[in-house]
């Protein structure tokens, strides 16, 4: 039986539960065949000293994102899902309201994949562009 969107949203989000996403407030909230979203509040909490997102938040926004878009599209029964490699390219600050980052695939391949992350803003204005490798790797039976 195939769980609904809703349910599996649901057991996304509680498997979310005392790890940096809880902390940084990171909300699994759509996903289709091929990309899933999530969103972060810019708020204090993700703010360098000046009052913008840090992006280093951005960068665990778009970790979290991809490595659990791979996580989701892969038969974790047989493997668990590592980010081997990030990259970030900042290109407009926010200082409030909702970042939103899109991850899609590049490559789903068996062993490897590599995933686009984009970040927007509530208007939809592009925050930041990010690049993530991840492994899947066997697990121990």
């Amino acid at each position: 039986m195939q769980l609904s969107k809703e349910a599996v949203l649901a057991n996304a989000n509680a498997a979310c539960k005392g790890t940096l996403m809880e902390t940084l407030n990171i909300e699994i909230i759509d996903y289709g065949d091929d990309f899933l979203i999530a969103k972060m509040p810019v708020n204090s909490r993700v703010h360098q000293p000046d009052g913008v997102l840090h992006g280093g938040a951005t960068a665990a926004l778009a970790e979290s994102v991809g490595s659990f878009a791979s996580h989701i599209f892969m038969d974790i029964e047989k493997v668990f899902v590592r980010g081997i490699e990030i990259t970030a390219n900042h290109l407009k600050s926010v200082s409030e309201g909702h970042v939103y980052a899109k991850a899609t695939f590049l490559h789903k391949g068996r062993t490897t994949q590599l995933l686009d992350v984009r970040v927007t803003d509530d208007y939809d204005n592009l925050i930041s562009i990010c690049r993530l490798s991840t492994i899947s790797l066997p697990k121990k039976k």
